[in-house]
């Protein structure tokens, strides 16, 4: 018999390499709800019904909007500004 909590463990894994190896941010915020909804749903069968609702609500929903809302506030291709370091050497 397979067990359903090992199941959900192995999606929640397989998400989080997902998230590290993609190279477009609204693509990591897309497995980042799935990795929300893969937890919920390991909740839900452990039996912790109410961290389970919390789940859903914080990280599958608001989260995910959020992350949505800062990446077109902010536009997909940000460069990051290089600072200098004081007394260190110049690059």
């Amino acid at each position: 018999m397979l067990r359903l909590d090992i199941l959900f463990i192995v999606l929640m894994i397989a998400c989080a390499w997902g998230i590290l190896n993609v190279k477009s941010h609204i693509s990591a915020v897309v497995i980042f709800g799935a990795f929300s909804f893969f937890s919920c749903t390991f909740f839900v069968v452990t039996g912790a019904l109410d961290v389970a609702f919390t789940e859903a609500a914080v990280g599958a929903v608001i989260t995910t909007v959020y992350f949505m809302l800062a990446i077109y506030k902010t536009g997909e291709n940000v460069v990051p500004v290089r600072r200098k370091v004081r007394g260190g050497p110049n690059p």
